[in-house]
């Protein structure tokens, strides 16, 4: 098998350098991912004293007493923080994938770069929104109020990665469509009649 001529290298480099930036968040929102689950793994019971600590702050004049909800709260909290993980992990290494098909389409250069940036971008933002929202439900005195002081980020960057996911869709498609056209005909011969 021959190595890919330098022309071929040079042209995909040229198609991937628009997208380095939505790539750079990418990479980076894998690495959050990683980083979370090292930080988990190495401090669970610390961060579940932080978060019971948060609910203690605010038992009477938050929660009212209620034991029962600031437990179901301290749960969610947890479950929300792991969400984050998850979602870095997920988002991250979607991104990555869509991102190069995206270059490897041959879209122009200011597409290529905003399709990047929205699965990139919106994906580390998505994932920071569900770890801050673990953290800051116990002070709040539930995850609802959490989720809905932080709907600035939530929305915004869930928006991105969903509208650059159903760009690299319709992509698709049109590059789909225009391969199943037939191609051009070409000179037609002149096909004497039989006697």
């Amino acid at each position: 098998m021959n190595p890919p001529s330098n022309n071929l290298l040079k042209d995909i480099l040229c198609h991937l350098h628009p997208a380095l930036p939505g790539m750079l968040f990418a990479v980076l929102t894998l690495l959050f991912g990683f980083g979370l689950g090292i930080v988990f793994g190495l401090n669970e019971d610390m961060i579940k004293s932080r978060l019971k600590a948060s609910a203690a702050e605010v038992r009477e004049s938050v929660c009212h007493g209620n034991d029962a909800a600031i437990k179901t709260v301290l749960e969610k909290s947890w479950g929300y923080m792991q969400r984050a993980h998850l979602h870095a992990s997920g988002l991250g290494a979607m991104a990555v994938g869509l991102i190069l098909l995206v270059s490897l389409l041959g879209t122009s250069p200011g597409l290529t770069r905003a399709i990047s940036l929205g699965l990139g971008a919106g994906g580390l933002g998505y994932s920071a929104f569900w770890l801050w929202v673990g953290f800051r439900a116990p002070a709040l005195g539930g995850t609802g109020a959490a989720k809905e002081s932080l709907k600035w980020l939530a929305m915004p960057s869930s928006g991105a990665v969903v509208l650059a996911t159903a760009a690299v869709a319709v992509l698709l498609i049109i590059a789909i469509v225009r391969r199943r056209q037939p191609s051009p005909p070409g000179p037609r011969r002149s096909v004497e009649p039989r006697r």
